[in-house]
């Protein structure tokens, strides 16, 4: 991956920003599936924006977010200690900064 991701797995850093990865509980076969219908959503949404076709891109992103929430970067966290979700929240604003300033110290932040 060419972002840095948390000590704990459960994000990839872009500009600053945390960015939740997918369940690694997924088998490979359904994370494979589910990445094919995400990237076949996101060719829908496409498709209805360059048409100006408004429930088309409406249904499109919808099939994306169940997509994200089955993969598990959206919605309900798939650890189950008890830890709060950061997801789109900067790093530097969460229990992350002390590592992600530490990245940036030996530049591995990517912006």
């Amino acid at each position: 991956m060419k972002h840095p991701v948390t000590p704990d797995g459960r994000y990839f850093v872009v500009r600053g920003r945390l960015w939740r990865l997918a369940n690694p509980a997924l088998d490979e076969a359904e994370r494979s599936a589910l990445t094919r219908e995400l990237m076949a959503g996101r060719r829908a949404k496409q498709q209805a924006l360059r048409r100006g076709d408004a429930a088309d891109r409406e249904a499109a992103r919808q099939r994306i977010d169940a997509a994200k929430q089955a993969l598990g970067e959206r919605g309900p966290v798939w650890w189950d200690d008890g830890a709060p979700d950061f997801n789109r929240h900067m790093a530097r604003n969460t229990p992350y900064a002390e590592w992600f300033a530490a990245l940036d110290e030996h530049g591995g932040t990517g912006g």
